[in-house]
């Protein structure tokens, strides 16, 4: 079964005790079986970074500083692997465009995002796990255009020009952090929405699933390109092995604390592999 991508671009938008414990049976039996087709293998905001690296190679509202040193082991272990620059931007700030910052109107981002180039030179991010051996490997994130009036930009054309990505799964026989060594399993390309200015994000939303199959031990890489925009920025990544294709796990509104807990308990039971 080939990729297939979602878009979605952002606006602004009493029972007795028995009755109690049927519901909060027949959910862990619900929570448990979702557990069972899918986990969550990776969630990053990117609004936790470790300034001190941030520091280290600033630009205005901007870092240069790899991403390993600036979101080091989150979570503990997880490692980065990128070719040439991956910046992160600092949203809201007054330092880049003259003292107007890259303002977020939609409200998206948070104080932090990651960005890339799409010409200059070929920038790309790389991300490692092991899948187990689950049918797809399903990926939630927002990207935008976006621009730099430093560090040699303005990259992106005037008038604005949406961004396109292509996100790519290899094979990773050997586990170790990449940006695409070995054999492609599936990729998909998704693109956004051009800008209204060249400091304001303008965000979409895509849910891709990638296809595992062909996977020698379940170790695959995910690679970000981007391939046309000049410049743009990607956040709120959620990653999913799941045997559903699009599947980002994503569960009801919780109606009670009851239902944290069975999250939890279910959260326990799930497993990487469904067969030994």
């Amino acid at each position: 079964m080939s990729a297939f991508t979602i878009s979605q671009h952002h606006d602004f938008g009493v029972t007795t005790m028995k009755l109690n414990h049927l519901f909060l049976a027949a959910m862990l039996v619900c929570s448990a079986s979702a557990a069972q087709a899918s986990v969550v293998l990776y969630t990053q905001d990117f609004e936790n970074p470790n300034l001190t690296a941030f520091n280290s190679f600033a630009g205005p509202d901007a870092s240069a500083a790899s991403v390993n040193s600036i979101y080091a082991n989150q979570p503990a272990g997880f490692t980065f692997a990128q070719q040439f620059t991956v910046e992160t931007l600092r949203v809201g700030g007054n330092q880049a465009w003259n003292g107007a910052g890259f303002q977020d109107p939609q409200n998206v981002a948070g104080n932090y995002v990651i960005s890339m180039l799409s010409s200059v030179q070929n920038d790309l991010l790389g991300l490692s796990f092991d899948i187990g051996d689950y049918d797809f490997f399903n990926f939630q994130l927002d990207i935008s255009s976006i621009d730099l009036n430093f560090w040699g930009g303005p990259f992106v054309p005037q008038g604005g020009l949406a961004p396109s990505f292509r996100l790519s799964l290899y094979d990773n026989p050997l586990g170790t952090p990449n940006v695409g060594t070995s054999t492609l399993l599936d990729s998909v390309e998704i693109t956004g929405l051009a800008s209204a200015a060249p400091n304001v994000f303008n965000w979409t939303n895509h849910i891709v699933g990638l296809s595992t199959s062909g996977n020698t031990n379940g170790n695959v890489t995910l690679v970000i390109d981007e391939l046309i925009g000049g410049y743009a920025a990607l956040d709120n990544f959620r990653i999913v092995a799941s045997d559903t294709q699009g599947d980002i796990g994503q569960v009801p509104e919780p109606v009670s604390l009851a239902l944290v807990g069975m999250g939890l308990v279910a959260l326990g039971i799930s497993r990487r592999r469904r067969h030994v």
